[in-house]
């Protein structure tokens, strides 16, 4: 029986977490503050091809412990296959501490001894899952110890069985063959006989081998490169692609000639390099992306140094692969871009393809009211403390509701930490769309509540969207329109660096001589330079929202959409808006709050409700404004 080939790619090998040390050129003695990400080569391998659009799959053991779960989980939100990845009970899952020094330098130590990675067996390899792919990838690490040897030659022999091509990445690194001491993970190079001769024991299994020049030297058992290939070739027939950092690479089908370059040599891509580590990883994504798909030699190089380029060019490994969007828009115009890692527009497309999850339809329930709910119990002559407790009911009522099978996966909140704290701890981790202000209520000139933007996100969960209102016109006066610009630049600018989501929230002032302001406003952002994840704004006229959704066409189609706000408009008047915009691609919901809680809140505040009937108003509200949004089109 035929066995379909469901996968493009499998990667067997390293799966680790990384910890990046954060201070740029700090001793790693010195670093303070650590960014987690995926890594691991072969782990990297597959996250890269997968943005590179391959259907790649992962082999590998974790722990069962958070790091093992958060390993899996950001393979899956970046479409790898993690059915394969066995959970380990014994281990823990493999660590690496690392930090960047300078452009080569990058102290790092390997947390191995005993991981789960390390523990994988040829038991683990099952036939059927190796014969759905239609290529095998291995990384060299993984022939160093016994175990894991005799793992990868159980799957290359299945693999050959079932006609999959097979990939080597030599990923040599001294400390993992146990040639270096323990602390030692920066050393890249270490010549061994040992290591190349267990090396060369492997090498006619595969029909693709990638390395370094460097570990081309250990397969060869040469420091001179061309006499190493010559070494490897014959022990191996396959296509070699020898890395060369800023230089390209160059790749032999055949014989080896007397000089590098008289293979198949693709020059580099000229970046700043922040540093080197990672681009292997990068550079075999690419070029994996077209040796599967049956492109030439030449074109698989061209992906593999956009890919190595890149990467090289930013923080960490695995969140700095491009997509395929953002190779693909380079291919096309590298005459014209000479520096893709100073491209604002690739890097846009990096931050925007990079997103996890395609909200199609939102029902948020806003309730980061701040001044509002303060007078509120000011007016009832209720203690302050009671707004907190208010939000908790409020927090009460949503939750109920959002269980509801047609809102279930769709709803979402605004909540502030000011009153609200305990409400985003709870709801953070939970799958729902939740957005935090950052402005001060009614400031404007804009001002930021809690001081600034970039050291306010330091501590905020990654999933919590960054909302900024602001009341913005573009006949304001020249100087408070360039203040107010200047402080929205900010906020987006931190955004950008932290990865944080940004919604901008824009109350323009509806001056009865001005002409489309909410229109000239969103043109004037883009125009700044400025790229909302999200808009909130009021329901407007329909040839409005036709000039909006033209706008957004223009300037950003990978906008994730804008949401409708309320003002405390009766519910009569919202609907009225919300069947304005049953023609526009861009409105996803709305984010409505005082027109759902004001009364039942008002009416608990002053002692007139219990809290269980606060919590069923509110809910009736909710759910009959998503029923308003749901009938906005018949």
């Amino acid at each position: 029986m035929e066995i379909i080939k469901k996968l493009d790619l499998i990667c067997l090998g390293r799966l680790a977490v990384d910890l990046y040390g954060e201070q740029i050129g700090s001793r790693l003695e010195d670093m303070n503050s650590f960014a987690k990400y995926l890594g691991g080569s072969s782990a990297n391998v597959a996250y890269g091809t997968a943005r590179q659009g391959l259907k790649s799959s992962m082999l590998a053991r974790v722990g069962n412990e958070h790091m093992g779960r958060f390993l899996k989980e950001e393979l899956l939100r970046a479409g790898v296959d993690t059915s394969n990845i066995i959970t380990d009970k014994e281990r823990l899952t493999a660590l690496v501490i690392l930090g960047i020094k300078d452009q080569e330098t990058f102290p790092l130590i390997f947390y191995r001894d005993n991981c789960a990675d390390m523990a994988l067996t040829k038991e683990d390899i099952k036939e059927e899952y190796i014969a759905s792919s239609k290529a095998l990838a291995i990384t060299g690490t993984h022939l160093s110890h016994q175990n894991t040897r005799e793992a990868v030659l159980t799957a290359l022999s299945m693999a050959k069985n079932h006609g999959l091509k097979r990939i080597l990445d030599i990923d040599y690194r001294p400390v993992l063959w146990g040639l270096t001491s323990l602390g030692d993970g920066e050393t890249r190079y270490v010549e061994s006989e040992r290591v190349t001769v267990d090396l060369q024991e492997v090498l006619h299994h595969f029909d693709l081998i990638v390395g370094t020049e460097e570990e081309f030297h250990i397969a060869g058992g040469s420091t001179n490169t061309i006499k190493a290939l010559n070494n490897v070739r014959k022990y191996s027939n396959a296509i070699l692609v020898c890395k060369r950092g800023s230089l390209g690479c160059s790749v032999f089908e055949n014989a080896i000639p007397k000089y590098l370059d008289e293979g198949i040599t693709i020059k580099g891509v000229k970046v700043e390099v922040l540093n080197v580590l990672g681009a292997g990883d990068a550079f075999m994504s690419g070029f994996l992306r077209g040796y599967i798909n049956g492109e030439t030699l030449e074109k698989c190089c061209q992906y593999a140094n956009a890919c190595g380029a890149l990467v090289v060019s930013r923080h960490g490994c695995a969140p700095a692969m491009p997509s395929r969007e953002e190779i693909d828009y380079y291919l096309s115009r590298k005459k014209e871009i000479l520096r893709p890692d100073l491209d604002n527009h690739l890097n846009h497309l990096h931050r925007v393809t990079s997103r996890e999850r395609n909200w199609q339809e939102l029902f948020l329930l806003a309730f980061d009211h701040r001044s509002q709910l303060v007078e509120m119990a000011i007016e009832a002559n209720t203690s302050l403390n009671r707004v907190e407790e208010l939000k908790k009911h409020i927090l009460k009522a949503f939750i109920e509701s959002s269980q509801v099978p047609n809102i279930k996966g769709k709803s979402g909140v605004f909540i502030d930490q000011t009153y609200g704290q305990s409400v985003l701890n709870e709801l953070t981790g939970q799958d729902f769309w939740i957005a935090r202000p950052v402005e001060i209520p009614g400031s404007r000139p804009l001002r930021l509540e809690h001081g600034n933007i970039g050291s306010q996100l330091i501590s905020w969960p990654i999933e919590q969207i960054v909302k900024c209102l602001v009341f913005y016109s573009p006949d304001d006066t020249y100087a408070l329109r360039i203040e107010q610009e200047d402080q929205i630049k900010e906020v987006y600018d931190a955004c950008l660096k932290s990865g944080h989501e940004m919604l901008l929230e824009l109350i323009v002032n509806n001056d009865e001589h001005s002409i489309n302001p909410y229109v000239r406003s969103i043109q004037r952002i883009y125009n700044i330079g400025i790229k909302p994840d999200w808009w909130k704004i009021p329901p407007l006229s329909t040839s409005e929202w036709n000039k909006i959704d033209t706008i957004i066409d223009d300037r950003d189609p990978y906008c994730r959409g804008i949401v409708i706000l309320g003002l405390g408009a009766t519910k009569e008047k919202l609907y009225s808006g919300f069947k304005r915009t049953s023609a526009s691609k861009y409105v996803k919901g709305f984010a409505v709050g005082r027109t759902i809680f004001s009364e039942p809140s008002k009416m608990w505040l002053q002692n007139q409700i219990d809290d269980n009937t606060l919590i069923k108003k509110i809910k009736e509200n909710y759910i009959e404004m998503i029923q308003l949004w749901s009938n906005r089109k018949q």
